[in-house]
């Protein structure tokens, strides 16, 4: 199956679990990896025949941006729900929500859980 990829797509959310992340906020990102039939586009050059990545990026944005969710799960579960019901070329969905600025007791480069739903 062919895929279009979105990395490094950045927001600022009020996701935790914590009360003083729900009322500072913090850095997520997110990387999309959408799995579908890209030949018709390939062949015809018709946006029609894909999935606008400004439309995801404007969905992904929507959920980081929006309503607060204690996990970082919850938020990628979100965002994967929305990609298979607004976008019906798609088949499969990855979503990794990475969250670099996690309250660990130590020194780490990212927190992240992936996501991976398919088209029931």
């Amino acid at each position: 199956m062919d895929k279009i990829k979105l990395t490094g797509l950045n927001f600022y959310g009020y996701h935790g679990c914590l009360p003083e992340e729900r009322q500072m906020g913090q850095e997520f990102g997110v990387d999309v990896s959408m799995y579908l039939d890209l030949q018709e586009a390939g062949e015809t050059d018709k946006l029609a025949a894909t999935v606008n990545y400004t439309d995801v990026y404007k969905l992904v944005k929507k959920v980081v941006e929006g309503e607060p969710r204690k996990l970082i799960e919850a938020v990628g579960e979100e965002i994967a729900q929305g990609i298979l019901a607004e976008f019906s070329l798609v088949e499969k969905v990855r979503v990794t929500v990475h969250k670099p600025h996690a309250p660990l007791p130590g020194v780490f480069t990212d927190a992240s859980i992936s996501i991976v739903r398919t088209r029931r």
